[in-house]
């Protein structure tokens, strides 16, 4: 009994979560021109390639599209690497009061973005990173690193010292030993760290229309809300295809690295 009741509870999870997405494709089926205004439960029609070219290229929806993959990989990956590195540094390394360390760097995660803002954006303004893409890239690492370190250290934790001390004694240096040895045993950590902080940056909306105003710059989060205001005469159907393509990468990412990514939790969480 107690088993068929988590199955039902499952799936009526899963029903939950596809209905808005089934709701979304369908109603970006139909014609902009005959939307009528209420949600469509059946498509009203097929003009899903018109709707999507509209919102692509119209609205600027590939220009924000191109400029959040650059943000979301480059981005991603190099906080992951900080963040290896300052794990590696906490746990492996001697140095004085790692404890400390690991709760100034984890702190990032633990104050509100919005306080940020403010004095962000005078320091983009005085130092000309304002809607650049060079400022934009900057603050998106050093917003991932902190919860990529957290989740890199947890797996770290995990792993034997005697690997070190062998290596030391077979005369490896400690960049050697991070590169060769904690790296590649880390695989699956750091392949969970890269697609919470590509979803993270990829999703992002906050920063993107406070520090940056050019179309070409603007992440795609950004597009999208200036196509849900600039673009609202086009009709719903128009927004909808756009939300549809900004929601596919992370879609996509977490199906197929699936696998990478519960091996990754699983090994942090221990």
């Amino acid at each position: 009994m107690g088993r068929h009741m988590r199955n039902l509870f499952v799936a009526g999870c899963v029903l939950l979560w596809l209905l808005p997405l089934y709701l979304l494709i369908v109603n970006a089926l139909t014609p902009a021109a005959e939307y009528t205004g209420s949600v469509d439960w059946t498509p009203q029609g097929f003009a899903i390639f018109d709707n999507l070219k509209t919102a692509w290229s119209d609205a600027g929806i590939g220009d924000g599209f191109a400029s959040s993959m650059l943000y979301a990989v480059v981005c991603g990956g190099v906080a992951v690497v900080v963040a290896a590195m300052a794990a590696f540094a906490v746990i492996v390394l001697p140095i004085p009061r790692p404890a400390l360390w690991f709760w100034v760097i984890f702190s990032g995660t633990l104050f509100p973005l919005q306080m940020f803002l403010a004095p962000l954006f005078g320091m983009y303004a005085d130092a000309n990173l304002y809607d650049t893409r060079l400022g934009l890239m900057l603050v998106y690492a050093a917003w991932a690193i902190p919860f990529a370190f957290f989740l890199i250290r947890n797996q770290m934790t995990t792993m034997p010292p005697e690997i070190t001390e062998a290596a030391m004694l077979d005369g490896a240096s400690m960049r050697r030993i991070f590169w060769r040895i904690h790296v590649p045993l880390m695989r699956s950590g750091l392949g969970a760290a890269f697609i919470f902080q590509f979803t993270a940056v990829w999703n992002d909306l906050l920063f993107g229309i406070t520090l940056t105003r050019s179309p070409e710059i603007q992440p795609v989060m950004a597009a999208l809300n200036s196509l849900n205001q600039a673009y609202s005469s086009a009709g719903p159907p128009v927004i909808l295809a756009g939300a549809f393509i900004v929601s596919l990468p992370t879609l996509l990412v977490f199906l197929v690295f699936r696998g990478l990514f519960l091996r990754g939790i699983t090994a942090s969480a221990r």
